[in-house]
């Protein structure tokens, strides 16, 4: 897998960009696949995605996910994150 310039849909039904995931995170994509992997620091997996060139092909695919800056906190308070 290698670093690739994409989107993915987060727990949290938002859309962020492969390259600034936030909270501390990486990602690993694979183009042919569609897949993307979410992954900390050390490489422990957090999040699974499928890997969109943009977010019109997100929207295409019926998802209404809104695009956050990596910022954007990963959780909701409610969740105890």
């Amino acid at each position: 897998m290698s670093k690739t310039a994409g989107f993915f849909v987060d727990w949290d039904g938002n859309a962020r960009s492969t390259l600034d995931p936030g909270g501390g995170y990486l990602c690993e994509a694979d183009p042919a696949a569609r897949y993307v992997a979410v992954i900390t620091g050390n490489g422990t997996l957090v999040h699974e995605g499928t890997l969109y060139k943009s977010v019109a092909d997100i929207e295409k695919a019926g998802i209404k996910a809104p695009l956050v800056p990596g910022s954007h906190p990963w959780g909701r308070r409610e969740d105890g994150l």
